[in-house]
């Protein structure tokens, strides 16, 4: 049975699947900004991505010698989590370890995702809290699909830093290789076309932005994502698909050739016990 809990503010209203904390919805007045999803095309709307983003090679990783099995972008997608509380215009939800999740990685966590609505802006905070008496390992990101109904050939990314784009080319659906090449040299709009997403992703690994703007050229709808502290930026839609997918990620593919060691695998977070690793990013309606 799909639980939805629901958040408004007067200006927005966002609507959230239990199954995944997964934002289904964002409104503002008669104005959808989220991918409903479909089977058809892609099921998913906004899956947030734990303790791994992408995948591992031939989904195995080892930690400490120690061999482990994980499906791409992790497990959280595809759990239940808890409303921990819920106020009209916020909600957390709430994730731990179980039996289950031991099964494919080892660590102890309370993993929160706390959703808040603030004028025209929908806030998300990532929390992960260490509950072992070890060193974690993990990583975390969002997948947010937007809504794009009259085809992303007639959208804008429009960066707040003059960029050369750099796409680092995935090699595979769980890895990442060595090839680059450039999709935009020295300006801050990236207008989007279907040809850059005819294998898979985009992969921006060097971006100096902390925001962008997905914005409608021609009657100027447009959503501002803020993703500071994020080190890599993925774009992702399928061919001819009515959304594009803006994804910042704290983690990446696994490189082509590497070991698989999950404690140093590339883009990786770590924390001490009891430590807690907070990330923020934000959707603004304009």
């Amino acid at each position: 049975m799909i639980i939805m809990v629901t958040i408004s503010n007067g200006k927005l209203t966002a609507k959230f699947n239990e199954l995944g904390a997964e934002l289904k919805s964002l409104t503002c007045g008669d104005t959808e900004y989220i991918w409903k999803g479909d089977e058809k095309i892609w099921a998913s709307s906004c899956p947030v991505l734990f303790p791994i983003c992408s995948g591992v090679i031939d989904n195995t990783y080892y930690i400490d010698g120690k061999e482990y099995n994980m499906t791409k972008h992790g497990f959280a997608k595809k759990s239940v989590f808890a409303v921990e509380d819920k106020k009209e215009n916020e909600v957390t939800f709430l994730l731990t370890d179980s039996e289950e999740t031991k099964k494919c990685y080892p660590y102890s966590f309370e993993f929160r995702i706390h959703y808040t609505l603030t004028d025209t802006k929908l806030e998300v905070e990532y929390n992960v809290k260490n509950t072992n008496d070890e060193e974690m390992f993990f990583s975390v990101g969002g997948h947010e699909g937007y809504a794009c109904p009259e085809g992303i050939d007639k959208y804008d990314i429009v960066f707040d830093k003059t960029e050369t784009l750099v796409n680092t080319v995935l090699t595979g659906p769980n890895t990442l290789g060595y090839e680059e090449f450039t999709v935009l040299e020295n300006s801050n709009v990236f207008p989007l076309d279907y040809k850059y997403f005819a294998v898979d992703a985009l992969v921006f690994q060097t971006l100096k932005s902390d925001s962008l703007v997905l914005k409608n050229r021609e009657n100027g709808r447009a959503i501002k994502v803020e993703f500071k502290g994020f080190p890599y930026l993925l774009l992702w839609t399928k061919p001819d698909a009515p959304y594009i997918c803006i994804e910042p990620w704290c983690g990446i593919s696994d490189r082509d050739g590497c070991d698989q060691n999950f404690k140093t695998k590339q883009g990786i977070e770590h924390i001490l016990p009891g430590e807690t690793f907070v990330r923020v990013h934000t959707l603004e309606i304009l």
